[in-house]
Parts: C-alpha cells; structure tokens; sequence
C-alpha cells in the first residue's frame, strides 16, 4: 500500500481532487470531517479549554464560525486547538490506514500537513497549488470574505511555495475542473506504475 497525502493551503481545490479520487471508488479519508467529529465528541472538553471566549451556539454546540474568528486572532488559544485535536486527528489516519491495508493505494485529504508534523505518516504528498490572486477571489466569493479577511486566513498557513519544496507531486489547479480531472489521473497512472515495479 502506499500512503498519500493529498494538501493544500485554502481554496487550492485540495476539496475538490479528494471528490475526484472518491468518484474513481479509492479509499479517501477527510481529516476535515474528523475536525469537525471533535468538535461534536469533545465539546465539553473544548468548552472548558477556551475558558470565556465565545465558541457556541444557542443550542450549546460549538460554533465553528466562532471558534474560527477566536483562534485565527490568537495564536495562544490556536496553538491550544491544536495540541488538543491533532493526536486524535493523527490516531483516526493510523486506523484509516489499518482499516485499508488491502488497498494498493489510500489517499488522505489533510490540509495542516506540514504544520501538525504529520509527515511521517506518509509515503508521499501530493501539494494542489493555486495561486495566491486565485485563491483570494475564491475565498471572497464563496465564504463571502473581504479581501482583507481572505488575505489574514491565507497568511496563517505556511507559503505554498514553502510547502512545494517539501511536497513529492505538485498538482496545479489555476485552471477549470477538467484539466483538474486529468491531472488527476495522470498522476494515478504514475502510482499504478509504481505499485507493479514495487
């Protein structure tokens, strides 16, 4: 089995090539989802970590809106969600791949890869690259962000261009879905061909 990262800063489609790779019935795993599980499975717990600030909604469950806006405007209580949900999130990869072991290849869509220190789980790491003018529009457009709110959440990842010299497959998504797609694919050819030499 290999073990493949799928990442990507905000809005660089890394959504999107996880969907086409689940369409193709390959084993993809959000950690996303798993993000928004804690949020569900640990409220109590996160609750009582953010102390006063203001991370619910009416009905008493966890806002992620909320809980966006305090921890991108506070890197103590950022560092503080992450300690706390990156074990977990990197228990629930381990158990993917256990889960798939029969598989020939198991994708993982996990955007604070380089971040988190998860590295080391994998085998390789595809980066999906979008540039910056790009990704803004597309933020301003689809969560309905000024630009200047879309610059501060690209500006709390680590630089694409940073992430490019780290990563092994360089998707570049500055174009239309079809192109996506074929690239896509291009590059799973290059992985079946791998798996027979291996």
């Amino acid at each position: 089995m290999i073990r493949i990262a799928i990442t990507g800063n905000i809005a660089s489609g890394k959504s999107t090539v996880q969907k086409i790779l689940a369409d193709l019935s390959y084993a993809v795993l959000d950690t996303d989802e798993i993000g928004h599980e804690v949020l569900i499975k640990y409220k109590d717990e996160l609750i009582k970590l953010f102390n006063d600030s203001d991370i619910t909604n009416t009905d008493g469950s966890i806002s992620r809106t909320k809980l966006a806006s305090v921890v991108f405007k506070d890197k103590e209580l950022k560092n503080k969600l992450e300690k706390f949900s990156h074990p977990i999130i990197r228990e629930e990869i381990i158990k993917f791949f256990e889960n798939n072991s029969e598989k020939d290849l198991c994708f993982v869509g996990i955007p604070l890869l380089f971040e988190a220190h998860m590295e080391d789980l994998f085998d390789k790491i595809i980066l999906v690259y979008t540039n910056d003018e790009i990704r803004e529009k597309r933020l301003i457009l689809r969560n309905n962000y000024t630009p200047e709110q879309a610059r501060n959440r690209m500006a709390c990842q680590m630089p694409q261009d940073k992430k490019k010299e780290l990563a092994d497959y360089i998707i570049e998504n500055n174009t239309n879905p079809e192109e996506l797609n074929e690239k896509v694919k291009m590059l799973l050819s290059i992985f079946s061909e791998r798996n027979k030499t291996v």
